[in-house]
Parts: C-alpha cells; sequence; structure tokens
C-alpha cells in the first residue's frame, strides 16, 4: 500500500504492509511543484516506473483542483486505469493512522488533533473515518477562540493563525516589538529568522517571553481540544505535530486546559496520549484509507465503502 502527503512546499511518500509497518519512505521537494515532488517521493520508494497496488493522497486541503490534478497524475502510474486510491484531508489520514497503528490502536472512538506549519484535525467513529458531507469535517484551523475579529482569521482562520507554527513565532516577535527581551533576539540577526525551534528552545532554555508564549499557545490549544472532546465524546484524544514532538513543553499545560473547560466527567472517561507515528501519520493513513477504496477509484475519503478499519 502506498500513501502519500502533498504539502505546501513538498511530499511525504510511505510504502506500508498490510500490518501498518512502514516499508520505505521518502520526502522530496521538486521546483515544478508538489505534484512533481510526489513522483519525485515515489521513486525515492522504489515506485519509480509504476504502482502495483492502491494509492492514497493526503492533503491539508482535500478540497483543492490542484490536488485532485495531482491525485490523477498519480493514479495514472499504476498498472491498471482502475487503480485504487482514496484522496483525504491530512487531519482525517494521520487519525485513520493513529487509530490503526499508533496511539489509538484499538479504541474505536478517536480524535486526532495536531498543530505544526498547519492545524489538523480527523475523527474516527466506530473504527471509520468521519469526514462529512464534502469532506471537511475536522477543519479545526477555522474554530473560532477569539471575540476580536481580525483579516488573517479570515484568511486561515483563528486557530491557525494563533497556534500553528507561523502564528506562534508572529506572537513572540509582537511581544520583542513592545518592548520584552528575549534570548533569542542574542540568536538572530533580523527578527525575520526566527523559527518555531527557536521559540520552543528558547522556552526550554527559561527564557521569559519565549515560555509565555508558549503557554499562551498551549491555551489556545487546550481550547480547541476541548471544543473537539465535546462534539465528538470520544474516547481517547490523540495530540499530534508539536503537541507530541515538544510534549515536555505542552502536553501537562494543554491538559490542564482541557481540565478547566471541560466537566470532570467527562474527562474521567476521557484518555489523552500524544501521537506516535509523528510525520508518517498521514501518508500511512493515505494508503490505509486507499486500501479500503472501491475498485475505480474514490474521489475523496467519505466514498470509501466498508471503511472499518479494524
Amino acid at each position: 500500500m502506498i500513501g502519500v502527503e502533498l504539502l505546501d512546499s513538498y511530499a511525504v511518500a510511505v510504502s506500508v504492509d498490510d500490518g501498518g509497518r512502514v516499508l520505505a519512505r521518502a520526502t522530496a521537494e521538486h521546483e515544478a511543484g508538489v505534484g512533481a515532488a510526489a513522483e519525485l517521493a515515489l521513486d525515492q520508494i522504489g515506485q519509480g516506473e509504476a504502482i502495483d497496488g492502491s494509492i492514497g493522497i493526503a492533503s491539508p486541503n482535500p478540497a483543492s483542483p490542484a490536488l485532485v490534478a495531482v491525485a490523477d497524475r498519480l493514479a495514472r502510474r499504476g498498472r491498471a486505469s482502475a487503480l485504487p486510491r482514496a484522496v483525504s484531508s491530512s487531519g482525517t489520514a494521520a487519525a485513520v493512522a493513529e487509530a490503526w497503528v499508533g496511539a489509538g490502536r484499538g479504541v474505536r472512538e478517536v480524535v486526532y488533533f495536531a498543530v505544526g506549519d498547519r492545524s489538523t484535525a480527523g475523527i474516527v467513529r466506530g473504527g471509520a473515518p468521519v469526514v462529512g458531507s464534502r469532506g471537511r469535517a475536522g477543519s479545526v484551523a477555522w474554530l473560532s477562540l477569539n471575540p476580536v475579529e481580525r483579516e488573517d482569521y479570515r484568511k486561515t482562520g483563528c486557530l491557525e493563525a494563533e497556534a500553528a507554527a507561523a502564528g506562534i513565532v508572529r506572537r513572540l516577535i509582537w511581544r520583542i516589538k513592545a518592548g520584552d527581551r528575549s534570548r533569542i533576539q542574542d540568536a538572530v540577526d533580523d527578527l525575520s529568522a526566527i523559527t518555531l525551534d527557536h521559540v520552543l528552545d528558547a522556552a526550554r532554555g527559561g527564557d521569559g517571553v519565549s515560555i509565555s508564549v508558549v503557554r499562551d499557545t498551549a491555551k489556545y490549544l487546550g481550547m480547541a481540544a476541548a471544543n473537539l472532546v465535546v462534539v465528538v465524546d470520544p474516547d481517547m484524544l490523540v495530540l499530534g505535530g508539536i503537541m507530541a514532538s515538544a510534549a515536555d513543553l505542552l502536553l501537562e499545560p494543554i491538559r490542564a486546559e482541557i481540565t478547566r473547560r471541560l466537566p470532570r466527567v467527562m474527562m474521567d472517561e476521557l484518555a489523552i496520549a500524544p501521537a506516535t507515528l509523528g510525520g508518517d501519520a498521514a501518508a500511512i493513513g493515505a494508503a490505509r484509507l486507499a486500501a479500503a477504496a472501491p475498485e475505480g477509484g474514490a474521489p475523496i475519503a467519505r466514498n470509501v465503502r466498508g471503511g472499518v478499519l479494524e
């Protein structure tokens, strides 16, 4: 089974066996665009001439016409025109993967929530993905967490503007411009060079401004997670992206924020776990969805029939 995640400037491709074990993995960029990057990644995992099995594609924006074109382009690499395929959101695919072979293995009701460069979420209910009537379920970037109306909220969504990588960096820069002093200023020539890793590493090193920004980030993420839990009522909440990779900074503050905002009975019955599949999750889930797709391909994950993932 082959899975590909298409991101803003690069693609991740994996080959997995029936048990979800990753047999090969590649990440690629290409100056000709993400479609060419996906083909290059497939070449690197040994699928250069033709794909024997199913292929699934995931993207943060599965409704993009460009994504559909890339899906058709990749499907033509198969040995038969009826190559099974599925196109899904990255959040849905990652939820499928974590429920299959990751932190949520064996759990039937799972919500996956992640932030990194983008913010994503996905729902697995009764062992099958919940994607909505147009494949947009889990569009967590657009969660409204601030009554203030801002232009960047209208462009990318409130949660993404505040708590994804660019938003975290932007909030730290605002603090510096307002007069707060951060150790990060000693490590960069100008503020535009600051990255998310600078903020996280400085917080670990005791930088007060970075610690404050991380705490505010945890508050936004905890609020968003609480909203997901109260709507979906899952058995497990799986936290991915920086909530897993920087769990030392974020996991407990997020858990505390969720606890503040949900009734005790809901918290007592909810398991919270960091994701375990890292950056491969969406590609692994895309492969799993493709294997469950009907012959002839499925335009998006909602058309997978009988898609129980156990």
